[in-house]
């Protein structure tokens, strides 16, 4: 760690925070006490991706954009297959549509489980780390580390590999399973379903810091389940629009301090997508499981303390959990594992859940189903206008605390987010001035 001061700029420049996935920095200016400017600087290269789409065949489009991110991939290609399908008028349902849910619940499962145990716990226990925290935790490590591997259980099951999956396409699968097939998965999330109660209840006993916004949250919102890949994009304060209005609602913009655009309602402003969002406009959805443990645990139908985000994230695992076994009882073998295609020229747009929120996809292709253009808007640049301006008065109360102790404040408090600023455009630096 690095100190530069002077009379007016004091400066802190961490060498690499750890514990979220991408690459960026953040800069805080405080002037007479009172925090002037906060921004979230992702300078992670821009990665070209709409870019690589453009002049590929439609039906690569899986495979490409599971790139993005090895965390999330499966929304990644979801989003992409269902802005496919809508564009040439293809509709995926019965138990192909269910297949779908159950390799989103493979992703929920192993992202949040990773997140919770590995990149947010250490913080509220005390610790630098997930190794030095298994010293003192090894029964709960043990717990989270065979967590994600049910997880990525169901994702090789049903994508062909835990990253990247190989085996989602347009129209559905190209490979299906057969009901017997399944038995190999059940005993396991029979466990992880006592795994994910015990894991609610412990990290519900965290001291959390006293923190709210009335937040605008934005995600899918679907009549009769809790969302993963179809729905409106509704939020709680009036919105109401399906994935081909978005850039009708919702306007991004460049900032001069990142490579990553940033969202906002037009309307309004910032907006927060994620698990937060999801479970406040979707609590009624949940199984009873869920709701019951909530309760149990004494936690609300509404959240708006990000470092309670962690809860929210452990009553999504057991969700998973619970919507997968549901699956794989009522499961029967579809006749085929894909509809047709039939290429024509149009437009589509999906959006989809991945477990940091919302994922807008556009694309535009040709009468042969050449891509002409693409537009992703990953949900961390969704939130990341609303993430500095909880930072900014968040820290008003600790301004006064020396840059030692303020540092890792700001650290843990971007990790409330979860964000994958990979994604988007590691989070390295914090420069702090005051003045």
């Amino acid at each position: 760690m690095k100190k530069r001061s002077d009379k007016k700029t004091k400066t802190i420049n961490v060498n690499y925070l750890a514990r979220v996935e991408g690459e960026g920095s953040l800069y805080v200016e405080i002037k007479d006490d009172q925090v002037q400017d906060v921004q979230l600087k992702i300078f992670e290269p821009p990665r070209f991706f709409e870019a690589f789409l453009r002049g590929r065949d439609f039906r690569e489009t899986p495979d490409i954009t599971a790139r993005i991110c090895g965390i999330c991939p499966i929304a990644y290609q979801m989003s992409s297959v269902h802005a496919m399908e809508q564009a040439l008028n293809v509709t995926v349902e019965g138990q192909l549509a269910e297949l779908r849910r159950l390799i989103y619940c493979g992703e929920w499962i192993a992202s949040h489980t990773l997140h919770i145990y590995m990149l947010h716990a250490p913080d509220f226990l005390g610790f630098p780390d997930a190794i030095k925290m298994a010293k003192e935790y090894p029964k709960e490590v043990e717990r989270g580390l065979r967590l994600k591997k049910a997880g990525n259980s169901i994702l090789s099951f049903m994508g062909g590999r835990e990253i990247h999956p190989i085996n989602v396409k347009v129209g559905g699968f190209y490979k299906i399973p057969d009901k017997k097939d399944f038995n190999q998965l059940v005993d396991e999330l029979k466990w992880a379903r006592e795994a994910a109660i015990e894991t609610v209840r412990w990290v519900s006993g965290f001291d959390f810091p006293s923190f709210e916004k009335d937040y605008e949250f934005v995600s899918l919102v679907h009549p009769d389940r809790y969302p993963f890949d179809t729905g409106a994009i509704q939020s709680n304060k009036g919105l109401n629009i399906t994935a081909d209005q978005f850039d009708d609602h919702i306007e991004e913009f460049q900032v001069k301090h990142s490579n990553a655009l940033q969202s906002k309602i037009k309307e309004r402003g910032s907006y927060l997508t994620g698990p937060m969002a999801r479970y406040a406009l979707n609590y009624e959805k949940l199984p009873y499981i869920v709701k019951d443990l909530a309760k149990e645990i004494g936690f609300p139908e509404y959240c708006r303390n990000p470092f309670q985000s962690i809860i929210v994230r452990s009553l999504e695992v057991l969700f998973a959990i619970e919507e997968s076994l549901m699956i794989i009882q009522n499961y029967e073998k579809p006749k085929t594992a894909a509809v047709p295609i039939t290429p024509k020229a149009s437009k589509g747009f999906a959006a989809t859940e991945a477990p940091r929120g919302l994922l807008y996809h556009h694309y535009e292709i040709d009468k042969d189903g050449i891509i002409q253009l693409a537009n992703i808007v990953p949900p961390t640049s969704q939130s990341q206008k609303s993430i500095e301006e909880d930072l900014g008065q968040y820290l008003q109360d600790y301004i006064q605390l020396p840059e030692g102790e303020l540092t890792p404040k700001c650290e843990q408090f971007i990790r409330n987010y979860d964000p994958c600023i990979s994604c988007a455009a590691h989070f390295v630096n914090l420069e702090l001035k005051r003045s």
